[in-house]
């Protein structure tokens, strides 16, 4: 983020306790730095636990300097808000755990899914932009392959995908890309959405 340029966050929002999800949290000291203040983090209790065991020293009553200044916020499937916004998380499967997906405003952000439950569907079914995990061709026992998050988002009817948590088993980025039905798109660093 700060190679984007980006110098201000106002929340981290986690999605489950998987290790390539939560080990960036102690990066969130250079956004302490610019912001001089604390920054909001939201997780369901499972990560919260995982967040509290692998960053202890960010939990402690002593602080020393330097460590991650956040201010930990546990949630279930009831909407919060950060500033204007209203966040709806709501749950997906990854093989036999939750993993926390969110819905804000018309975006929505699944991550590490395999399945969606007719519950979440609802809450998605419509949404302007949805980033969806497709780790790559072949099945998977506990991601979303390509034909699956195509069909997925196709049944969700959202105007734009991107797909995200995608493996070097993919492929070439621009020769899979003309793959992709209209309106679906493979995420990449950097990429910005104006909603």
């Amino acid at each position: 983020m700060l190679r984007s340029g980006i110098e201000h966050i106002d929340a981290v929002l986690f999605t489950h306790s998987h290790k390539d999800h939560i080990a960036g949290l102690d990066d969130i000291r250079a956004f302490n730095f610019f912001s001089k203040k604390s920054i909001p983090i939201y997780a369901n209790e499972e990560t919260s636990e995982a967040l509290k065991r692998d960053f202890y020293y960010a939990f402690s009553e002593l602080k020393y300097p330097g460590i991650p200044e956040i201010n930990l916020h546990t949630i279930n499937e009831e909407p919060f808000h950060v500033g204007d916004l209203t966040f709806h998380p709501f749950n997906v499967r990854h093989m036999n755990m939750n993993v926390t997906a969110y819905r804000i405003e018309n975006f929505t952000y699944i991550t590490d899914a395999n399945a969606i439950g007719e519950q979440a569907k609802r809450v998605v079914n419509g949404t302007d932009v949805l980033v969806l995990n497709a780790l790559r061709k072949e099945k998977h026992l506990s991601h979303f392959n390509l034909d699956e998050a195509i069909e997925m988002a196709t049944m969700l009817n959202a105007r734009q995908t991107y797909f995200t948590h995608v493996s070097h088993q993919m492929g070439l980025h621009d020769e899979v890309s003309e793959e992709l039905p209209k309106g679906m798109f493979f995420a990449y660093d950097g990429l910005q959405l104006q909603l």
